[in-house]
């Protein structure tokens, strides 16, 4: 609990709004109680011992002053100058380096800066820094487009953690020509004066193919590639090994009605559902989940693998697995009319949905259909062709369980966020050619609502075990993010009190449902929270209201779950213990989560780069856009339809001096007094794309303010010029 408490008093001292308090005072602000805060004080002392934070005058807490140097991760801008997140927070933040300041850094490089004092402003002293040493090189290959320039042959990288393009040597050695993408490993850094220089290591093909651009983000991001031998061997054994028949202690439930509901193009299977009712005519819901670690033992090749790969990775039009296919789209999946290997958990509902009893057990299943959330929608609204009896009244059954679950979990504070997902539509040739909306009927809500119950069941059972374990952890927003939310949701007519719990978002929530501002709160109300995490940490789950949490049900894609799957084995098997201690969860925590990230991070650049190599070809189309984000030049826009941001320049709102008002969180039209909001519609053109730097330029379609009347400049002007006589006089 300690490290919980440390992270949330450094976050609370790093936010902007933050004004030193005292000890008690910083405790009440996180909303610790008098149980916890024996453990909180330990918290803040060894932050203290460490030099993390500091008490001054009056015993007010802060965030010890800039030293002399500071180590961090340096950060480029486009325009030449950066910013260095340091490793150890202080009061000041982020330090803003020159463009002739920053030596041969590029993005992610750990360097070592001297700080210089820049004088006051506005009351407060302001820094500069100069880097002096480069500590760790974030990477040294990059990944870009192949350009000839007059002078030299040039690769331009793509994203945005290196802008400058990097000059490259006998481009014929690897057989490279213009256009092609290209992975280049770095010679020599760039300085003041010259540009990077480096050697191609491998052309991927030409750039804007859809083959082409998924190998340049696998490259980018470091994902994974084919499984070593050794994986596929034991893979394949355990596969020749599956024997059915020998079930040993398992529960034969292979005569009982069980289904699945996956999206079209799934292959791995790995959850399953029955519902019966009992003696007393309460519901049992059955969540089958395939039994990888049966097949997966710790410590082996496939073990270690899976642990690096932690997680598969789904991205547009290609899945990189967890484990090989031979386990993850065979003997582990739960394929319709195959005996499988799972882990059950069975638990019984009276008919508002509370839990009555749990049980588990491993098992031996036969899933009797697979359906599409399509298709399971289609039959509960009554389109049953294709489905037999005993499918259709399970069918019926989960949706009334379900429902009953839903607002037994919405009653105990469990927010649900409305941000509509888009979904790709592609040509034969790979090319992104449109976009709609993803499936979101009901049958999503119903496999939701089950595998949560299941996680939260087996987080409570593992939790009264006093194990360690991979829970998965949600902690709640800090006060001052709330704060932020309540600020900026009064412009949109809402007032939060000053302690907003989960009821408070969940009704704003509900308040602004089918409201042109819905996008921006729920997306308000998202970047308020904390991201979810894999850790040990009893957290709970914040947005979930589950005390008790943890990821259970896709062994076969998340790692987290496999872990979890052994530590409950050990409880099926009567009396032994797992051997996993909690820093050892920990560390896996830390990286698991980390490879998560990367994912999503992948997954959501690729994207990006397929619908902007689509709107490349419609310079001058509309775009129906929602205002998502505000800086101080510009206006972000995001396309409701293709979920791409798009950046409007200031000077292109119109004829005004726009202005970015921090405390009211909008952009201000000094003479016009027009005001640009968060969730604000916005109708734009395409203005110019460039795939590369993954960036859409838009222009609103008709001015945000318009030009003044001439008669009004002419009065002006005469106004103007009378003031101008009578100084002369």
């Amino acid at each position: 609990m300690a490290e919980v408490f440390k992270d949330q008093i450094i976050r609370l001292l790093k936010h902007g709004d933050y004004e030193p308090l005292k000890l008690s005072q910083l405790a009440k602000a996180l909303g610790v109680g008098s149980d916890d805060f024996p453990q909180f004080k330990e918290a803040f002392n060894q932050l203290r011992q460490a030099g993390h934070v500091m008490i001054g005058a009056r015993n007010l807490i802060s965030l010890p002053a800039l030293a002399g140097q500071i180590v961090g991760t340096f950060r480029a801008n486009p325009r030449g100058f950066g910013f260095i997140v340091p490793r150890e927070p202080n009061s000041h933040g982020d330090l803003f380096i020159p463009p002739d300041a920053t030596g041969d850094a590029m993005t992610g490089d750990i360097v070592l800066a001297k700080v210089k004092r820049q004088g006051k402003r506005g009351g407060q002293m302001r820094y500069s820094g100069e880097i002096i040493d480069v500590l760790e090189r974030a990477r040294n290959r990059f990944v870009g487009t192949l350009m000839k320039h007059p002078e030299a042959w040039l690769v331009q990288p793509d994203g945005k953690s290196f802008i400058e393009p990097i000059s490259v040597d006998d481009v014929g050695a690897k057989g490279a020509k213009e256009k092609d993408k290209v992975v280049v490993e770095i010679l020599t850094y760039p300085t003041e004066k010259h540009l990077a220089r480096g050697v191609i290591v491998e052309v991927l093909g030409r750039a804007g193919r859809y083959e082409t651009e998924i190998q340049s983000i696998i490259r980018q991001y470091h994902l994974p590639g084919e499984f070593d031998a050794d994986c596929i061997e034991q893979a394949r054994q355990a596969a020749a090994r599956f024997n059915p028949g020998k079930r040993g202690q398992r529960q034969d439930i292979t005569d009982k009605v069980i289904i699945t509901i996956d999206p079209p193009d799934a292959k791995d299977f790995d959850d399953a559902i029955s519902i019966a009712t009992d003696s007393d005519d309460h519901w049992v819901l059955g969540v089958h989940i395939a039994d990888v670690s049966h097949f997966v033992t710790a410590d082996s090749p496939l073990d270690a693998e899976g642990k690096a790969r932690g997680n598969s990775v789904y991205l547009p039009g290609r899945t990189i697995p967890m484990l090989p296919e031979v386990l993850s789209n065979g003997i582990c999946s739960l394929q319709p009319g195959q005996k499988r290997f799972a882990k059950s958990v069975y638990l019984t509902y009276d008919e508002r949905g509370n839990i009555l009893s749990r049980r588990f057990a491993n098992s031996i299943i036969r899933s009797t259909q697979r359906l599409t959330y399509v298709q399971a929608d289609g039959i509960l609204k009554g389109r049953t062709e294709d489905a037999g009896p005993e499918v259709i009244e399970l069918l019926k059954n989960m949706e009334k369980l379900s429902r009953a679950i839903e607002q037994r979990r919405r009653r105990n504070g469990m927010i649900h966020l409305d941000l509509p997902e888009t979904e790709l539509v592609f040509d034969k040739s790979g090319q992104v050619v449109d976009a709609r909306p993803a499936d979101d009927s009901y049958p999503h809500t119903i496999i939701e609502m089950f595998m949560v119950e299941a996680n939260d069941a087996v987080a409570s059972l593992l939790d009264r075990l006093n194990v360690p374990f991979m829970r998965r952890i949600h902690p709640e927003p800090d006060p001052l993010s709330m704060d932020n939310l309540a600020r900026l949701v009064r412009g949109f007519g809402f007032t939060l009190p000053r302690k907003a719990d989960r009821k408070v978002v969940q009704d704003l929530l509900a308040a602004v449902k089918g409201a042109d501002c819905s996008f921006a709160v729920n997306l308000a109300v998202l970047r308020s929270f904390e991201k979810a995490q894999y850790a040990p940490l009893h957290v709970g789950h914040y947005a979930l209201a589950s005390t008790h949490y943890c990821h259970f049900t896709s062994p076969i894609r998340r790692y987290a779950d496999l872990m979890v799957h052994r530590v409950l084995e050990c409880y099926l098997q009567k009396g032994t213990t797992p051997k996993a201690q909690e820093q050892d969860v920990a560390e896996v925590g830390k990286h698991i989560t980390f490879a998560e990230q990367k994912a999503d991070d992948a997954e959501n650049e690729l994207r990006t780069v397929l619908v902007l190599q689509m709107l490349s070809k419609r310079i001058g189309e509309e775009l129906d856009c929602v205002v998502s984000g505000l800086a101080g030049f510009g206006v972000f826009a995001q396309c409701r339809k293709f979920g791409v941001e798009g950046l409007v320049r200031l000077d292109d709102l119109g004829p005004d001096q726009w202005d970015y008002d921090t405390k009211t969180q909008c952009i201000v039209g000094a003479r016009s007094g027009h005001t640009i909001r968060l969730g604000q519609a916005m109708k734009v053109h395409i203005v110019s794309v460039n795939v590369p730097a993954r960036q859409l330029n838009v222009k609103p379609t008709e001015p945000v303010a318009k030009a003044p009347r001439q008669q009004e400049k002419s009065k002006g002007h005469r106004k103007k010029a009378k003031r101008t006589r009578r100084r002369r006089r």
